[in-house]
């Protein structure tokens, strides 16, 4: 018996890389999709994402989404309906199936891979007992045919009836498609089709087209148990007793059965204590980033031994091209590490530390589904966080520094807001106390949180649960990722789907490493030592 040659399967998010490359082969005319985008279509609705494989090549996918009829059978836009391409529109409760995405290798067309990938769609809507399936359809010889035709619905019915050849548009209705009408301005972008679609629609045979909508998202338990940890700074005599200290609280953590802890940002500024003498700003990066590679090491062996994933907060870290980063190490319990750079030095920390900026932020995958990082000053830009909720993520993790309440107060509002306007969780770490000789450890003020939404099924101040001001502590909460589902569908406020992409959107610079973060006009910042976080 040999080996099946052809697979077609639900996407995996390891095949994101595969997606993002079939993508730029298949769109020369177009921008491709990115990785992040791909990452957002398949944590919004993994289960309406497939692809195909032909002797363990990829060279089919496409996406869906759950959408409303209300939505999806009026006039809209591409960006409008998808996220912008991320799938972030996706609603539990929507009875029609939306493909926003399908593309074949042009090398294998004709063996007829892009039927296949209808055809679970269509079971997947049979399956789930939805009306059907709706999608704009490319007209991509539109442009050439222009002037022998009289506009777009002209162009469609001369192709309906045989007289213009259009392989997109016979291949839709050969696919038991139908058109109800056109679709103006819907891709921009797609100049063969001078930004027109064919607005197509399958109908499931198996449901009442006139039954009202019986679906409500479910207010189910995915319960997810969160710590974190409000640290004491404390002079110690080297990085062994450093470790200690932080592998109690994992210790403790995890025995509080926890999925995460979240440590505080610049939390591994207590080794420069072990010092003989206090050394200056720049020495004291210098200095912390050699311990970058023992940290690593032993923060994953704590993730793996105490079967917990462990937000490592932020520690200085020198990278591939010689500059300091402000990085997070996000050590999972399965052994896997991963990293967030702080994408905006504060002033403090880019002119007396000379920390440079990150050039991207995503999610990260965990077995409680994806999270992200935002340290301490990123979350006071509200892109950063929008970014990760459109890949999925449903925890955003805020370790922080900060000095004083005013300092503290502007971060701890600032992750309010973006768990307002996401729909997510937010969890907050700082540090706490004062350490002689120092520099930037001399006061910490934190009052650390958990923070929810502020709707009906979350705690009714939007504080899940927080600690004590200024005492160190740990503070453990159980989250109910389900609630967030609801809340995105059927919330009193729905900020994720009423975006209006019509009148705005965020475009987002695909740059590599080494982002200049040290380029800062005006005078030098007032304090003269220290991050000067939040």
């Amino acid at each position: 018996m040999t080996k099946a040659r052809l697979e077609v399967r639900q996407a995996k998010i390891g095949d994101i890389r595969n997606i993002a490359a079939l993508a730029k082969r298949v769109y020369e005319d177009f921008v491709p999709y990115t990785q992040s985008e791909i990452r957002g279509q398949l944590n919004n609705y993994r289960e309406g994402c497939f692809v195909a494989f032909l002797d363990d090549e990829l060279i089919g996918y496409c996406a869906s989404i759950r959408i409303g009829g209300d939505k999806a059978l009026r006039p809209h836009g591409w960006d409008e309906i998808t996220g912008k391409g991320y799938g972030s529109r996706h609603d539990p409760n929507g009875d029609w199936l939306y493909g926003y995405e399908l593309c074949v290798d042009p090398k294998t067309r004709g063996t007829r891979i892009g039927r296949r990938l209808y055809e679970e769609r269509r079971k997947l809507a049979e399956r789930l007992e939805l009306k059907g399936i709706v999608f704009g359809g490319r007209m991509p010889n539109l442009s050439r045919q222009w002037r022998k035709v009289d506009g777009p619905q002209d162009y469609l019915d001369k192709v309906i009836s045989g007289k213009i050849h259009d392989p997109v548009v016979r291949f839709q209705l050969a696919n038991g498609f139908e058109p109800i009408g056109i679709l103006k301005n819907y891709l921009p972008e797609d100049k063969r089709s001078r930004a027109f679609a064919t607005h197509m629609v399958w109908r499931n045979p198996f449901v009442d087209q006139e039954a009202s909508p019986k679906a409500r998202v479910p207010r189910g338990v995915e319960n997810v148990r969160v710590a974190t940890c409000q640290l004491q700074a404390r002079a110690v005599a080297d990085f062994d007793e450093f470790m200690r200290q932080v592998r109690y609280f994992v210790d403790v953590a995890a025995d509080y059965e926890a999925d995460f802890i979240l440590f505080p940002e610049m939390f591994t500024l207590m080794l420069l204590s072990a010092e003989e003498k206090e050394l200056s700003p720049l020495e004291s990066i210098e200095r912390l980033s050699e311990y970058t590679p023992r940290i690593r090491e032993a923060l994953s062996e704590m993730a793996l031994r105490f079967n917990i994933n462990i937000i490592g907060g932020s520690h200085p870290t020198r990278m591939e091209d010689g500059d300091i980063h402000n990085v997070a190490m996000v050590c999972l319990r399965d052994g896997s590490i991963h990293e967030q750079e702080k994408i905006h030095p504060t002033p403090n920390e880019a002119y007396w530390w000379n920390i440079h900026g990150g050039d991207s932020v995503d999610v990260i995958q965990t077995d409680c589904g994806p999270v992200g990082v935002l340290i301490c000053y990123d979350s006071e830009f509200p892109e950063l966080a929008r970014r990760l909720a459109d890949e999925g993520a449903r925890i955003i993790f805020v370790p922080f520094c900060t000095d004083s309440r005013q300092g503290y107060m502007r971060v701890r509002y600032c992750a309010a807001a973006r768990a307002i306007e996401n729909q997510v969780y937010v969890v907050m770490s700082g540090n706490v106390g004062n350490l002689p000789n120092v520099a930037n450890m001399d006061i910490q003020y934190a009052q650390s949180c958990i923070l929810t939404p502020c709707d009906f099924p979350f705690a009714r101040d939007g504080i899940a649960a927080e600690a004590s001001e200024n005492v160190e502590t740990l503070t453990i909460s159980d989250v109910n990722l389900a609630d967030l589902a609801w809340a995105r569908a059927e919330g009193t406020v729905r900020n994720l789907a009423d975006r209006r992409f019509d009148l705005y959107r965020i475009e987002w610079e695909q740059k590599g490493s080494g982002g200049d973060a040290t380029d800062i006009s005006g005078p030098p910042p007032t304090r003269q030592h220290g991050p000067g976080g939040g």
